[in-house]
């Protein structure tokens, strides 16, 4: 049917408790009349930023399976989505759904670290991995860190606007789109910049006033909204904007004070995105 919603196959972790990954990812693309499907590469009691160790459930053979049942199913996907991979052999999940549903949407956020390192639990032979994965993607999302692993620089990643600009443009070398976030320092330390670009075509920035407080998940918020939007049909530098706009709704809609690591409370925002 020609009007039936697009189809998003979300390979990324499953959190039960703390609003990150495929629990905000599935809710924000759903309110944009996108179907998510969900592949969880884990499935955890909580997200891993502060809240102890989590219980974890891991099947290495789901994926693959999972996989070959949506293609006996004749299912179709407009956009397949990456975000956390536990391991390199994921990587090679997500390159086999490239390969079984080769006209859909291709966007890869290459989680490997922020604030100058690696994510825990994440060895190095994570960085040339995530690197082919990236060379097989149509767009990429990563943040300054990973900008920097990516291309082999020194970290802890961009320290201006114009090195991060300097530094997407060489990333397009990688994959035809990219968008890094999490560019801070604009307008004097005022604001949070994301800096896209195209290969062979012109870059943009977008920024939006800095509200000086760290979430966990805001990225899957801001991944899931610009893969949304982008299906919709807006072209890349709006749905960045969309995206940016909708995260700093989130923040501002979260209390002062209310604990950082369980996240933005999504649900009181949500409508907001319904209605844009």
């Amino acid at each position: 049917m020609s009007n039936a919603p697009k189809t998003v196959l979300a390979i990324h972790d499953l959190p039960g408790f703390g609003r990150a990954a495929l629990s905000v990812i599935v809710p924000v693309l759903s309110c944009l009349g996108v179907q998510a499907v969900a592949l969880p590469t884990a499935v955890l009691s909580t997200h891993t930023g502060g809240l102890g160790s989590p219980a974890k459930l891991s099947n290495p053979g789901y994926g693959p399976a999972a996989l070959a049942h949506y293609h006996r199913l004749g299912l179709r996907f407009d956009c397949i989505y990456s975000g956390y991979l536990a391991d390199p052999t994921q990587a090679k999940l997500v390159e086999q759904a490239f390969e079984l549903w080769p006209q859909a949407l291709k966007v890869v956020d290459p989680v490997l670290g922020d604030s100058g390192r690696l994510y825990k639990g994440l060895g190095a032979e994570m960085v040339p991995a995530m690197y082919n994965l990236c060379s097989k993607a149509d767009l990429i999302t990563p943040n300054v860190t990973e900008a920097a692993l990516l291309l082999g620089d020194p970290l802890p990643g961009v320290g201006s606007a114009e090195q991060a600009a300097e530094q997407t443009a060489r990333l397009t070398r990688i994959a035809p789109q990219v968008v890094v976030t999490g560019v801070t320092g604009v307008s004097g330390g005022r604001c949070i910049g994301c800096v896209g670009a195209a290969r062979g075509g012109q870059g943009y920035f977008v920024k939006t006033p800095l509200i000086p407080r760290m979430y966990h998940g805001t990225g899957d918020i801001f991944g899931a909204v610009l893969v949304g939007r982008i299906l919709q049909g807006n072209v890349p530098q709006a749905a960045v904007q969309a995206a940016a706009a909708f995260v700093a709704d989130c923040i501002r809609m979260t209390p002062e004070g209310a604990d950082e690591r369980l996240g933005v409370w999504l649900e009181a925002a949500l409508p907001k995105l319904m209605t844009q």
